[in-house]
């Protein structure tokens, strides 16, 4: 009875779907956008010093697997990088529905590059700095103009590893590490002062 009880919930919130039938069962779904409301708290939650924290750690992560991506990262990784960028200019098309697909497309960007540095350990670090981080980077605020900015950025960071320029990957992907760090504070800011 409780674990009915518990899916009726889970399936409520959008979180699981149920499907009858041979083939039928319980699945997770994945919303297509993340609950905006939580993520807000989660921001307001979190102290200027944290986020600066969590932004230290991303600066010393993104920038050690930018460069090491320009100097290691095969073909396939570099094409992967540029296509990931082109992903989040097109998800920005899609306005607020798009929300979930700009997530997806920032975070996955970034774990492709620590992939095309061939470290483990980077790779790990941005897995987990994405879970912090990116749902809150693209709270709607003004969407559209963050993603096309974002795709440029992106963009450049993969053309610089493209070209196994690392110093200039580092410098950018710092550079954009920054810049999220001054959009999540303008951000925490306005959730603040909004109550």
């Amino acid at each position: 009875m409780t674990l009915r009880e518990a899916l009726a919930v889970l399936r409520q919130l959008g979180l699981v779907e149920t499907r009858r039938g041979r083939t039928g069962g319980t699945f997770v779904r994945r919303p297509p956008s993340p609950p905006v409301g939580s993520l807000r708290e989660r921001l307001r939650s979190l102290t200027a010093t944290a986020l600066r924290d969590l932004a230290d750690e991303q600066f010393a992560v993104s920038g050690a697997a930018a460069k090491l991506a320009a100097e290691r990262a095969p073909a396939v990784s570099v094409r992967r990088l540029l296509g990931l960028s082109d992903q989040l200019e097109k998800a920005s098309e899609l306005g607020t529905p798009g929300l979930g697909a700009r997530i997806r497309a920032d975070s996955r960007f970034h774990i492709e590059v620590a992939v095309a540095s061939q470290s483990e350990r980077l790779t790990r670090l941005e897995v987990t700095l994405q879970t912090q981080l990116a749902e809150l980077l693209w709270l709607p605020h003004d969407p559209e103009l963050d993603a096309v900015e974002v795709a440029c950025e992106h963009r450049s960071i993969a053309t610089a590893i493209a070209a196994e320029d690392g110093d200039l990957a580092r410098t950018l992907a710092e550079r954009h590490v920054e810049h999220n760090l001054r959009r999540l504070t303008l951000l925490r800011l306005a959730v603040v002062e909004a109550g």
